[in-house]
Parts: structure tokens; sequence; C-alpha cells
């Protein structure tokens, strides 16, 4: 509940500045309200479309389908809420002269209905803002009908304040309201980074670093107050992962450090490059340490043998596209595979089949209805009419063997089995056509042994999950950083580059008669004042001061 007060009220009350400094505006130059008012209500009525859209959409879709929606709305929340407090950091003190200079331009297109237009844009950016926002607070809420309380009374408090604003009955540091609430925003979001990246494993989209790190549930116990908060307002579960935990951190840390980070102490002028560049330094660096130094991960040894349930051995081996099982015990036979096909069977990667039909001779030729009963389990088998078929019967035999292996790796054996059926077809002795009866062999079958099977797919698995979480700092984790560097190398190259176009323009302004030149240099305009007050030299002796191109004073000392 509290989360969502505050997103309704930061929200609302950006919204309802924004309308109050346009109807102000309106009102002082004599202008009608009628088409600001038409262009709120219309976004409005937009933007609450949008999160009931939103809703019907995900209620539509399967269970997998709805985590995966959660996910995406989640990232675009967290976006939202990312670009929203940078925005106000930076604008929060000139807003006011921003909008009226935006609606000084457009009321000078002679109609109103620009600033209706304006109102429409402004209000409908904060109000789908805030749908997406609220509605991935209400998914990560343990509480719907609280969290949907505490919108709507987040949000009549922004109208009550804005209102006040207006009138000139509330005065308030719109500066530090947004530096407080921004960074509570900031452990709002970061819990949506959280519910976003559980999503998407739900869908399974991140199969990475689902370990899990600390109990919290000391800290939060369930229906306890302290659970209401750290669940329920700040998205914290009682059992994060490291997934959760890294994207938590690599969150918080940089957006907190940027809605704190005293301004008197933030880089400008040649600085800022400098400090931009260095930033990517340290980011490239650690990309390249963690891609370097963290292992691979370890691999698994899984053993060419393994023990048969029948007290025998097999033993397996490929040779490229083929393989050879061999089978030593009371079923001792060598069997040879010629293709093999992808398995998941058990943590096994490949699976390799043969099957040989024999007729074997020592079977008879010829069999009475005993036989026939003896065979069927002291039955008559089902098709023989011992009334007109009383035998006896002209017997053929094939028995067909088939052997299965699944195998890790090059050689490694993780189960094999195999399985004997015979089929006798008889024929003659009454029958009006010939049945088929199918014998299996018990004995004849083997396999290896469960807890063979059993160690070895763990073994195989905690490998997997070895291997996959070194992914996620050996490649995963190097990639964001390595973006991280990109992006402020690209700021610190725009910021010189501002720089330098800044002198160049300096430079195209300044006589070559003034003091300020120097021959082929002109001093960079961005220097501390004591380095732009360097005496010239004058041929009567007298020194003079060359005055900073900005200086509200006389541009050049006359000659």
């Amino acid at each position: 509940m509290l989360a969502t007060l505050v997103i309704g009220l930061r929200e609302g009350l950006e919204a309802a500045l924004i309308v109050g400094i346009i109807a102000a505006f309106l009102k002082r130059n004599g202008a009608s309200l009628k088409p600001m008012w038409i262009g709120v209500a219309t976004a409005l009525a937009l933007s609450i479309a949008v999160g009931f859209g939103l809703q019907a959409v995900e209620a539509s879709l399967p269970q997998s389908g709805q985590e995966a929606m959660e996910a995406v709305i989640g990232a675009v929340a967290v976006v939202f809420v990312t670009t929203m407090i940078v925005w106000m950091r930076k604008h929060a003190r000139g807003m006011k002269k921003e909008l009226e200079r935006e609606a000084a331009a457009a009321l000078g297109s002679g109609t109103t209905w620009a600033m209706a237009g304006m109102a429409f844009l402004a209000v409908l950016k904060e109000g789908f803002e805030t749908s997406v926002f609220l509605l991935a607070t209400f998914q990560a809420s343990t509480s719907a009908a609280a969290a949907a309380l505490g919108a709507v009374i987040g949000i009549a408090a922004a109208v009550v304040i804005g209102i006040g604003l207006y009138t000139g009955g509330v005065r308030l540091n719109l500066s530090r309201f947004f530096t407080i609430t921004g960074v509570f925003l900031v452990f709002v979001a970061a819990g949506l980074v959280i519910s976003t990246l559980r999503s998407a494993h739900e869908a399974g989209w991140i199969t990475i670093g689902q370990q899990s790190t600390l109990d919290l549930s000391w800290l939060a116990p369930a229906g306890s107050l302290q659970a209401a908060l750290v669940t329920g307002v700040l998205g914290i579960p009682a059992d994060p992962r490291v997934i959760e935990v890294l994207g938590w951190v690599l969150y918080v840390v940089p957006v907190l450090a940027f809605s704190l980070w005293p301004q008197r102490w933030r880089p400008s002028g040649a600085a800022l490059p400098r400090a931009l560049f260095g930033a990517a330094a340290v980011f490239g660096v650690a990309a390249i340490v963690l891609a370097v130094a963290v292992p691979a991960g370890t691999a698994t040894d899984v053993p060419s043998s393994a023990p048969l349930s029948n007290g025998g051995t097999a033993v397996f081996s490929s040779h490229g596209a083929s393989a050879v099982l061999k089978v030593t015990g009371t079923a001792a036979a060598r069997y040879r595979f010629d293709a093999s096909s992808p398995s998941a069977h058990d943590g096994a990667d490949r699976s390799w089949t043969t099957t040989a039909t024999t007729h074997p001779a020592h079977r008879p030729a010829t069999l009475t209805l005993d036989d026939l009963v003896d065979l069927s389990g002291g039955r008559i088998p089902v098709g023989v009419d011992p009334t007109h078929a009383p035998g006896p019967y002209t017997a053929t035999w094939t028995t067909t063997s088939r052997v299965v292996a699944y195998s890790h790796g090059d050689d490694g054996l993780v189960d094999a089995s195999s399985r004997v059926r015979t089929v006798v077809s008889i024929s003659g002795g009454g029958l009006t056509a010939p049945r088929a009866f199918a014998i299996d062999h018990p004995g004849a079958a083997w396999s290896v042994r469960d807890a063979h099977v059993a160690a070895v797919s763990s073994s195989i698995a905690q490998a997997k999950t070895s291997s996959s979480e070194a992914m996620l700092w050996k490649l995963w984790l190097p990639i964001v950083f390595a973006i991280a560097a990109l992006v402020l190398g690209i700021r610190g190259l725009n910021s010189r580059r501002a720089l330098m176009s800044a002198a160049a323009i300096a430079a195209a302004e300044v006589p070559q008669d003034s003091p300020a030149f120097d021959g082929a240099r002109v001093q960079d305009p961005s220097a501390p004042e004591a380095a732009l007050s360097t005496p010239a030299p004058a041929s009567d002796g007298i020194a003079r001061t060359a005055t900073p191109p900005n200086s509200r004073s006389t541009p050049y000392a006359a000659k």
C-alpha cells in the first residue's frame, strides 16, 4: 500500500504540477481553460484504458504467458521509473520556467488547442507511466486491494496538493520533495527488478543464477509488519536468489548515487569527459578481469563402465559416429551402434539404439495345444479354438533383441538396457489363418543399476549448474559491464566534442587583435577565471586583462 501510495502521489503530483502551471499561464493571459481540460480528460481516459487493457490481456494468457508478460511489464516499469527519477533530478528546479516557455510558444500559434495538446501529451505520459508502474506493483504486492487503495489515496493527495499549489495555499519545496520520493522509488524499482527476474525465470527465460543466497524469513516473518515493509513495499523476497541479488545491487548503487550525489561534486567543463572516460575504463577493466579470471566451471568425468542388474558389467566406447557396448556376465555380448541421436535422458546428451532379429534353431518346429497353453501362462491363446483347431501346429520363431545406451561426452556411460522378445507364429492344426503370440524373456533382459544412474545423473546436473553459474559471472556480467563502459565512453566523447565545439565558436568570435588571441591559440573558455586574466602585453607598457567571453562586462578591454 505504501509503495503504490508514493507512486500515485509522486506521479499524480507531476501531472498536477504540469496542468497547474499551464492553467495558471492561460488564466494570466486571459485564455480559455476548456481545451486544456478536454486534453487532460482524454489523457486520463486513455491511461486508465491502458491499465485495464494490459490486465485483460494478461488474464487471457496461459500461466507461462502470464509470467512472461509480468516480466515484460516489470521491465518497462523499471525503465519508466528510472527515467522519471533522472529527468526530475535534472529539471525539477527549472520545470516551471521551461513549461511556461513552451506554453508561450504554443499560445503564440494563436489557439488554445495547442495548449490542450500540450496538456494532453504531458498527462498521457505521466498516466501511462503510472498505469504500467502500478500494474507491475500490483503483481508484486501481497494484497491487490491494499495496493489499489494506496494508489487512490496517493493520486487524491496529489490532486489536493496540486490545487493548493495552483491557488497559492500550499508551498512545497519541489526539489526536496522529488529527491526524497525519488530515493524511496529507487528501492521500490529495485524490488521490481527482483520480481521481474523471478517472473522471467518462471517463464523459462532465465535459468542461471537461481541458487539461494540468504534466508530472510527471520527479518520478515510471514504476516508481520516487517514482512509488509520488506516484501510488500520493497519487493524483497524471503529467499532471494543470486541473480536477483546481483540485479538489485546493480540497479540500486548507480541510480541511488545519481539521485543523492551533491550538485557541487558533479564534474563539469573539462572534468566531465575525464570522469566519464575514467568510469568507462573501470567498467571495461572489470569486464575483462571477470571474463579472464572466472573459471569456466567443473567438467563431469562420467565413467565408461557401469554395473548391471544381473551382476555383469557394461563397457561403452565411441568411435566418431559409431559406438560399441561390451556386456560381461551371464548375458555376455557385444553390441555395435551405427548412429546416435540427441537425448536428455538422466543427463545424457546422446542415445544409441541397435536391434537384432534372429530365428532360433533350437525352438521346436511343431507345437501341441498343451505347448501353447504353457507358453501363454496356463491359458489358451486368444484366437485359438481347440474344438475346431486342436493342433498340432507348425511354429515359426522370431527373436528380437533391442539394446539402448545413453552416453555423456565421449565414452561416458549413463544408462543402458536390453529387452528380448520372441514372437511365435503358428499355422495349420485346423487354424483358418496364422496366429502370432509374443513371449517376453525377463531373465534375458538386463539394465544398468539404478544407483549408478542416479549418481551419474546427479554429477552431470551439478556440473551443468556449475557451468551455467560460471557463465553468469564469466559472460553475462562482463557483457553488462562492457555495455556500461561503451555508453559512458560515448557520453565522454560527446561531452568532449561539445567542449571543443564551444572552444571553436569562442575562437571564431575573438578578433585577432584582441589580447585574448595568442597567435594560433585561444584560451580554453572552460578554464578557470584566473587563467583567463593573464596580463596582455601592450606597446605603452600597461598590462590589460582579457575578460572571459561569457562575462557580462565589456567583452574585451579597449586598446
